[in-house]
């Protein structure tokens, strides 16, 4: 048992398969910097201390700064007898200096180690996440100015509702990963606690110095209590729970495009370069992506339920079952990363087809809500507008036209008030200009946060 790190109390050697079956460093590797990066902050913090000398110290720095330089360059050897990238990046320190690396694990403990190197990867991925995100927002407001003149129907319960400015629904998205980007940073704020120092569970009797290290490494605060530190995962299920959330918008996203792109809507044409065709219908051009990114927003959520599955009813303090941790996150953290990636090129690429949209505008009668409001301005009561308008609505039914087409008869047959003057208010066009409430589609209140949104993304 001299090849494992915990062997000394053991007699026997470990069973191939238990090998096989407890190993993690087929998918934890990917914690190598984060784990040689608080290893050298650990060292500098015991050499400070006095636990190591300063040559011995320099030692172990150059040592894992040369481990790490040979695992990104594909050089380095990985084995499932040594479990972990903890035990691996560990004995080969050991092999390439000696006993000076032995002294590395001073004062910690693989369970507040992994902790550290978990919190660091996590606060790596929360930074790349909102920076693609923003990205995504970025793509949405540069189509806006092009955009301002295409006015879309809007739509509730999936049916057509009332007319709105293209970029009041491309800004509607912006709200929604902008509220994904705020989550983030306030789940970066509890991830951003350093547990290195906690070791097992209760600490250490080692005079460390814990506040050194979190400086180093860019840690807010220090883990107050050394059995939770060790145990907390918390952070990773908040991380992942905001993945699933920023996957569930653009699975919205994706479902609403992918309707506009039938030739049912044909209210967009998609790039090519972002669609597949059929291996046996020719003239297919799908939209593979957009149903992937749809698709893919229940293995995000699967991942999430994984892990509040895996930490029901752990005891404390650290239990082997929070290896399993790491699939679960690392996937749901690949899957949105690469979605956002597709995302944003998608957005910018993408056509509005105006003539398609224009042509079947006035499908609907869209104005029928700024008729009612016309009517509530000259005193009529809400509920007695609403009547009257439906009424008028079920007549153009009848007639199979537009409100605006009905005759002025029908009109003051309907209410005495109104006369020729009910017309400049009907028309898709003319009920997006009547809009008037803050954060309404009415076009000033949109190009006012148009630029808004410029000054938030940039600012």
């Amino acid at each position: 048992m001299s090849d494992k790190a915990w062997g000394g109390v053991f007699s026997e050697a470990t069973d191939r398969r238990v090998e096989e079956f407890t190993e993690s460093v087929s998918f934890d590797r990917r914690l190598y910097a984060h784990d040689i990066a608080a290893s050298i902050a650990h060292a500098q913090m015991l050499a400070k201390v006095g636990l190591i000398t300063d040559e011995e110290c320099q030692k172990i720095v150059q040592g894992l700064s040369e481990i790490r330089q040979e695992i990104e360059q594909g050089r380095f050897a990985f084995s499932i007898q040594l479990e972990d990238i903890h035990m691996h990046i560990e004995k080969a320190l050991i092999d390439r200096i000696g006993d000076i690396g032995r002294k590395l694990h001073t004062a910690r403990s693989r369970n507040d180690q992994v902790a550290t190197d978990l919190r660091l990867w996590v606060r790596d991925g929360i930074d790349q996440i909102d920076q693609r995100l923003a990205g995504l927002q970025q793509a949405f407001v540069d189509r806006c100015d092009a955009d301002l003149d295409v006015i879309l129907p809007g739509y509730t319960h999936t049916q057509r509702a009332q007319p709105v400015l293209a970029p009041h629904y491309w800004l509607a998205y912006c709200e929604k990963f902008q509220r994904d980007r705020e989550r983030l940073s306030d789940c970066r704020r509890r991830v951003n606690e350093l547990p290195l120092g906690s070791a097992a569970l209760a600490g250490t009797s080692l005079p460390i110095d814990r506040h050194m290290v979190a400086e180093l490494l860019a840690f807010d605060s220090i883990a107050a209590n050394s059995l939770d530190a060790t145990s907390d995962r918390d952070f990773v299920l908040e991380f992942v729970f905001d993945l699933a959330l920023v996957a569930a918008h653009l699975s919205t996203w994706a479902e609403e495009w992918i309707l506009w792109s039938t030739t049912e809507f044909g209210f967009l044409q998609l790039p090519q370069a972002f669609c597949t065709g059929s291996s046996i219908m020719p003239q297919k051009v799908n939209p593979d992506v957009l149903e992937l990114i749809r698709g893919k927003t229940a293995r995000v959520v699967g991942a999430l339920t994984t892990l509040f599955v895996l930490i029901k009813a752990l005891p404390l303090a650290y239990n082997r079952d929070l290896q399993e941790d790491k699939p679960p996150l690392f996937d749901a953290f690949d899957t949105v990363k690469a979605s956002l990636e597709l995302a944003a090129p998608l957005v910018a690429q993408t056509t509005l087809n105006r003539a398609a949209i224009a042509e079947r505008l006035d499908r609907g009668h869209l104005d029928a809500t700024t008729l009612m409001e016309y009517l509530i301005q000259r005193g009529v009561p809400q509920r007695t507008a609403h009547g009257l308008v439906g009424r008028l609505v079920r007549k153009a039914m009848e007639q199979g036209c537009r409100l605006a087409d009905l005759p002025l008869q029908e009109f003051r047959q309907a209410h005495p008030e109104l006369d020729e003057e009910v017309y400049a208010v009907l028309g898709p066009h003319r009920a997006v200009q009547a809009m008037r409430s803050h954060g309404s589609t009415g076009p000033e209140h949109v190009r006012r946060q148009i630029e808004t949104w410029r000054r938030r993304i940039h600012g």
